[in-house]
């Protein structure tokens, strides 16, 4: 067990994380932060990704412990912004939602990739976007989106 202390959606915690608790699990089970899904366990769906400083990181495979004097971002401490309007709206202007599972994991990535110098056409995006999949859609619809949100069209 060790002692953490890191924000997490914009809220201090302090506290004990069992040292071999995935960051997955904690936010979970222990914050009930349900926005993060467990899906592939293996780092390569983006269901379980969330933030940490600002960067995508897929909590299934991150230890909690690690985020100690982190600030860490979920799909719960974006909902609201107006980032998360602008996402929302461009997704269903786009129809790229159906079931919603990989959705969270596709908004946090987009919000670290916002003003990435680096992200200039759709190749670029399709590589930052690598890491995310989705079984339903077909990737055109949230390509197009995305590349809206992005500034890229």
């Amino acid at each position: 067990m060790s002692q953490v202390a890191a924000t997490i959606n914009g809220v201090s915690f302090t506290g004990p994380i069992e040292d071999n608790q995935w960051l997955l699990d904690f936010l979970r089970d222990d914050l009930n932060l349900h926005g993060a899904k467990r899906s592939c366990d293996v780092q390569v769906c983006g269901a379980c990704t969330v933030l940490v400083d600002g960067r995508p990181v897929s909590s299934c495979c991150f230890l909690a412990v690690d985020i100690d004097g982190s600030q860490v971002e979920t799909i719960e401490g974006v909902v609201g912004t107006d980032f998360y309007e602008e996402v929302a709206n461009e997704f269903m202007k786009y129809a790229a939602v159906q079931c919603g599972f990989c959705t969270p994991g596709f908004v946090l990535t987009l919000k670290s990739l916002r003003g990435a110098p680096e992200l200039i056409d759709e190749g670029d995006l399709r590589r930052c976007l690598r890491g995310n999949l989705c079984r339903c859609t077909g990737y055109r619809a949230i390509l197009d989106a995305a590349m809206k949100v992005l500034d890229l069209s």
